[in-house]
């Protein structure tokens, strides 16, 4: 049995779950209530955030919204995505447009550590991940494996068992992306200063942490530059160490 057949039927067992079904509209709305605050935001030519511009997301999206048009672009495309997943016909389309606005902006919250989207983005990631593979069927031709068949037909749900490992599998994913954000980090620029600062009394060597918000947040430089200071200057510490 070759690769897409293997596939065929694992999504062919997936589409008579009527959990996984529900499971599949709730990320449908999920995510379209992601978007259509942000979206809406956007179109309107309004600020996204009330971070400060010396924030390295705050400085991103500060130079998006004076883009202009592009700005407004962006947010109808969030919008648009939105309202295609509300509506049963256009789901898949609404899946495909939104997946690389969310990976876009998955990549952007890991690159800046930024804490308002560091847990939700992955998560719309993975949500989105779901819905493209619930509808494999209509993308699988796509994929460069052999099709023997063209047919769309899709099965009638005769499965009522709950999932019981699936679920699982997805409360251990968000348990593992929760703690990733609280421990996989050993610094976070956070939204403020203050917020910043209030991490370092924790830390081995504070006062270096200190300076790293000091970096971030009142001298604007970037997150790259700010780690490479605190790294060096734990080190000297380390090394100087009595």
């Amino acid at each position: 049995m070759n690769l897409s057949s293997k596939l065929d039927q694992l999504h062919y067992r997936a589409r008579q779950n009527k959990w996984l079904g529900y499971f599949a509209i709730c990320m449908r709305v999920g995510l379209a209530w992601g978007f259509l605050p942000s979206g809406i935001v956007k179109i309107m030519g309004e600020r996204f955030t009330s971070l400060n511009t010396l924030h390295p997301m705050g400085h991103y999206l500060e130079a998006v919204h004076r883009t202009g048009f592009y700005y407004t672009f962006v947010g109808i495309g969030q919008v648009t995505a939105a309202i295609l997943l509300l509506i049963p016909r256009t789901a898949t389309l609404g899946a495909v447009i939104y997946f690389p606005i969310i990976l876009n902006i998955c990549i952007l919250s890991i690159a800046v550590r930024f804490e308002g989207s560091l847990l939700s983005s992955p998560l719309m990631v993975l949500a989105n991940l779901f819905l493209l593979c619930w509808d494999y069927h209509k993308l699988k031709y796509l994929l460069p494996f052999h099709h023997k068949t063209s047919k769309l037909a899709l099965p009638a749900i005769t499965n009522n068992r709950f999932p019981v490992w699936f679920f699982a599998g997805v409360l251990a994913v968000f348990a593992s992306i929760v703690l990733l954000n609280f421990k996989g980090y050993k610094l976070v620029p956070r939204n403020t200063i203050p917020d910043c600062r209030s991490r370092c009394e924790d830390n081995a060597y504070p006062e270096t942490c200190y300076n790293f918000c000091d970096c971030i947040h009142t001298r604007g430089e970037s997150l790259k530059t700010c780690i490479e200071e605190y790294d060096k200057a734990v080190a000297f510490l380390k090394k100087n160490k009595p």
